[in-house]
């Protein structure tokens, strides 16, 4: 355990603190809200992802993006991460319509169509296949259904762009993970009170990780459009009602949640995060019409303008991971 934990540590210092590029040149975009999306068809995405599309970082022979995690990791293929290039792409294509962003959204496309595989429970799944520190360590191969949702979304789009029928197989494969509970080797988690949750990582008890739930949340809601399926559009209504429900959980007062740890100290938001579930609510606000996720967004803004929520914000979210990373 302390031998992990001394890696992890290792690892953060040299991705945050020594030069080169890390994984974190690649997550770390700015949140923002692209305003050309709708949310009556499938156009762009809801996120514009525009420095994701021009990745400097590394790619592998076929000009897939891979990030590097540093230390014993290293540089490794995330499914995530493929998808948000590929949809960065695809807003740049339907932009600009410039042929070599198509030929990427189509290239991180075709790797999610190939690299969907069965879990134990014969669902199809897109794994990471290297471990990852999450307090408990995440041993390879690990499913998401943040990946799940994310790869939905793009490939329900290069299907649309381009009628082959395989994109669209995928997507109807990858969506049957949200039909099954975490036992049965899903990531739909249906908590005592009868609230729908898609997770992120899947570990017990859950974590209900806020901006993983929301954009696994639109993977869904983008399956509806292309589909049509009643099934999804139930799916999708239960995880909208299941955020009004508890975003209250999530407001400290002075700062949003990253997620329901379940601990003595709560796992405040980077600010990064803060800023993305800011834009995340004002999705929902779009694709639903509830106004409570717009003055969620409106309080969660006000708080980032104060200096001293800031600060406490960043205090609660040292000591969180001191105590528990």
């Amino acid at each position: 355990m302390l031998g992990e934990r001394f890696q992890y540590y290792r690892r953060i210092f040299r991705a945050y603190l020594t030069p080169g590029r890390s994984h974190l040149d690649f997550w770390h975009e700015t949140p923002e809200a692209n305003p050309n999306a709708l949310s009556s068809e499938l156009g762009e995405y809801y996120m514009g992802f525009v420095e994701k599309a021009d990745y400097l970082g590394h790619y592998d022979a076929a000009g897939i993006p891979m990030l590097n995690y540093r230390g014993r990791i290293g540089l490794q293929y995330n499914p995530i991460a493929i998808a948000q290039w590929g949809m960065g792409n695809y807003n740049r294509f339907r932009r600009s319509r410039d042929t070599k962003h198509r030929q990427k959204c189509l290239t991180a496309s075709d790797w999610l169509r190939d690299h969907l595989e069965q879990n134990r429970s014969g669902l199809w799944v897109w794994n990471h296949h290297f471990d990852w520190e999450y307090r408990d360590t995440l041993r390879a191969p690990w499913y998401s259904g943040l990946a799940q949702g994310q790869g939905i979304s793009l490939l329900v789009r290069a299907h649309r762009e381009t009628g082959r029928p395989e994109y669209f197989h995928a997507a109807q494969r990858a969506f049957a993970s949200f039909l099954a509970p975490i036992d049965d080797g899903g990531v739909t988690f249906t908590d005592a009170a009868g609230d729908v949750w898609f997770e992120e990582y899947i570990v017990k008890p859950p974590t209900h990780i806020l901006n993983g739930f929301i954009w696994a949340a639109w993977g869904v809601y983008d399956y509806l459009l292309a589909s049509g399926d009643p099934t999804a559009r139930t799916l999708f209504q239960q995880a909208a009602q299941t955020l009004l429900k508890n975003l209250y959980r999530y407001d400290l007062g002075f700062w949003s949640l990253y997620e329901q740890s379940g601990t003595r100290l709560s796992m405040v938001a980077s600010p990064f995060y803060h800023r993305l579930h800011i834009v995340q609510l004002r999705v929902m606000h779009q694709l639903t019409g509830e106004k409570q996720f717009a003055e969620f967004a409106d309080r969660w803004e006000s708080y980032g303008r104060s200096r001293a929520k800031r600060t406490r914000a960043l205090c609660y979210k040292s000591a969180f991971k001191l105590c528990y990373y």
